[in-house]
């Protein structure tokens, strides 16, 4: 039997605030299970910017930014990739935000306040 070739799991990380985004990507870096950081972002306009060339399997989204939330965000990221798989992760979590992060089409949301939970999150939404 051949052997399985195994590919990291890249991931584009997109919050305004540095520290977050420091401590999402040290989380996912930590969790050592094949999850990377392809690339970060500061917002969605630089997200979609960058969407092309980090060509990641996974977005990780914070909702509450300026220019544009993290819901708008992924409905331009689903124009240019239909299939690919976002998490949602924000500090602000409601029904009401969890209802419209399902109808973009996020797999999961996380709050912010249980972010260590997000390489859980992200293989979960990937099937693995």
């Amino acid at each position: 039997m051949p052997p399985t070739v195994w590919r990291a799991v890249k991931t584009l990380v997109v919050d305004d605030q540095e520290d977050i985004r420091l401590l999402i990507t040290t989380i996912i870096r930590a969790f050592n299970q094949g999850l990377t950081v392809s690339c970060e972002a500061q917002g969605g306009a630089e997200a979609l910017d960058r969407l092309d060339a980090c060509d990641p399997d996974i977005v990780v989204l914070d909702h509450m930014m300026p220019g544009m939330t993290g819901i708008e965000t992924a409905q331009r990221i689903r124009e240019r990739r239909p299939g690919l798989p976002m998490v949602l992760c924000s500090a602000y979590l409601d029904d009401d935000l969890r209802a419209s992060a399902a109808e973009v089409g996020f797999g999961m949301c996380v709050s912010k306040t249980d972010v260590t939970r997000l390489p859980d999150a992200i293989l979960a939404v990937l099937g693995r």
